[in-house]
């Protein structure tokens, strides 16, 4: 359905174009003449990066995105040897550096919302080849804006899907994990991306072939050199290693290295620290810091149950319920996950959710979110803290039972929505009896007897 969805999206979007090409709309037909011009053949290096650049100036919506796909925009690699020898040369002149960032630009710019060019860039053979050079190349520049192009692929679910489908990622988990060592912008943007990629199966399959041999060595490197790398990023990294561990292989790899044990072990403190000082964080005045910060958390608690316990100490429930009141889809996926880890190990957590969140009215809003991951983590609070005396009574007379029944009996493509409000259902029923109606009469029994499953297994 997704893709008939994108097909006729993509094809609304043609006709839109053309006809702005039809009415002789100056914007629209600059993307032909620029696109024209970079076609003529051994022209001076510099000339095509200008030119580059103007064509990234001049598309500014959907509509120039468009036209410079429709008329063979992602061919300029293929087509014109100059620009492909300077983008793909191993070690690049400050010619062929400004070459490549330009295009990188470029790129950013024609895909930045549009799910055709995103996949129709990963085509280009000479694109997929690059991208993992050029995260390696060493020059700065290069790295942080294919890490951007990058990230444009990750913060989606269907990104992540093209990125799986069309590049071989077992060599990505290194790569990225060595920006830990960066001390700018590079070692946030490349956690981002892990962080996104650590939800796909697939991914997590490819990173078993370099595990043992490629990173955990540099993890273990990173542990122990803890106080000399960027701080954030490597609470970030420890979350996603801890994140991978979902998958046996990966977990058992980890388990028999015994250098990667002692490293932890004298890391637990440091994760306290780390979780202090993202704590202080939360007060800045800055969104962008404090959404950083919730992101740090998110990664570094499951590290330490130390770290849980001085955050719920710290009132981090409360303040997580605050800033989910009003948070984006970002801030709000880290809010939810900080909360995930804090009521899975922590009774206080669980009470001072339900203490700060009158009548669960953040989770509930939080269920409705077209986010999987949030939805999923929203319904795993919510059946934490179901088990609290009174809990379940104070959702009498919501919509609870009906939003639950909704996830619970519905599609999602992870299947931790199902369970989590397959869960969450039973619990409700169970702690408050009066629920049972209300299940009734959306005729959801059957859904509620096969959530007893889980309930018991937990």
């Amino acid at each position: 359905m997704k893709e008939v969805n994108l097909d006729e999206k993509r094809m609304k979007d043609e006709e839109r174009a053309m006809k702005e090409v039809q009415s002789g709309n100056l914007a629209a037909l600059s993307i032909k003449e620029l696109l024209q011009k970079l076609d003529r053949p051994d022209q001076n290096i510099l000339y095509y990066t200008g030119g580059i650049r103007l064509l990234t100036g001049a598309v500014k919506d959907c509509t120039e995105q468009t036209l410079f796909r429709t008329n063979n925009g992602f061919s300029i690699l293929k087509d014109n040897k100059i620009v492909r020898r300077g983008f793909c040369a191993e070690r690049k002149t400050a010619a062929e550096v400004d070459l490549s960032v330009s295009l990188l630009l470029l790129w950013q710019a024609v895909c930045a919302g549009n799910e055709e060019n995103l996949r129709l860039l990963l085509t280009q053979p000479d694109v997929n080849a690059q991208l993992p050079e050029l995260l390696s190349s060493g020059v700065s520049e290069i790295q942080q804006e294919t890490l951007a192009l990058i990230a444009l692929y990750s913060e989606s679910e269907n990104g992540r899907r093209l990125l799986v489908r069309h590049q071989d990622l077992t060599k990505w988990l290194q790569i990225l994990m060595t920006f830990v060592n960066s001390t700018d912008a590079r070692a946030a943007s490349a956690m981002n991306i892990l962080s996104g990629l650590t939800e796909e199966e697939r991914f997590r399959t490819q990173c078993r072939v370099m595990l043992s041999t490629g990173v955990l060595p540099l993890f273990t490197q990173l542990l122990t050199s803890a106080k000399l790398v960027n701080q954030a990023a490597l609470a970030s990294c420890i979350g996603i290693m801890g994140n991978l561990c979902a998958d046996v292989v990966i977990r058992m790899q980890m388990a028999e290295s015994k250098e990667c044990w002692q490293a932890c072990l004298k890391l637990v403190d440091f994760a306290v620290d780390i979780s202090g000082r993202c704590m202080t964080l939360l007060g800045d005045k800055d969104g962008r810091i404090v959404t950083r910060a919730i992101g740090a958390l998110s990664r570094v608690l499951p590290a330490s149950s130390s770290a849980v316990e001085e955050a719920v100490k710290g009132g981090v429930v409360k303040k997580m319920i605050k800033f989910l009141q009003a948070a984006g889809q970002i801030t709000s996926n880290y809010g939810i996950k900080t909360l995930c880890i804090c009521t899975r190990s922590n009774r206080q957590a669980r009470e001072d959710l339900v203490k700060s969140d009158k009548r669960f009215s953040v989770l509930l809003k939080l269920l409705d979110s077209e986010n999987e991951m949030i939805v999923g983590n929203a319904a795993f609070c919510l059946g934490q803290c179901l088990v609290l005396p009174g809990a379940a009574t104070s959702l009498l007379n919501s919509n609870v039972v009906m939003v639950l029944l909704k996830h619970a009996g519905g599609d999602a493509a992870r299947t931790s929505v199902q369970e989590n409000a397959a869960i969450a259902l039973g619990k409700l029923c169970v702690a408050e009896p009066r629920h049972i109606f209300q299940l009734r009469k959306l005729n959801g029994l059957a859904i509620l007897n096969s959530s007893m499953k889980y309930v018991h297994n937990i």
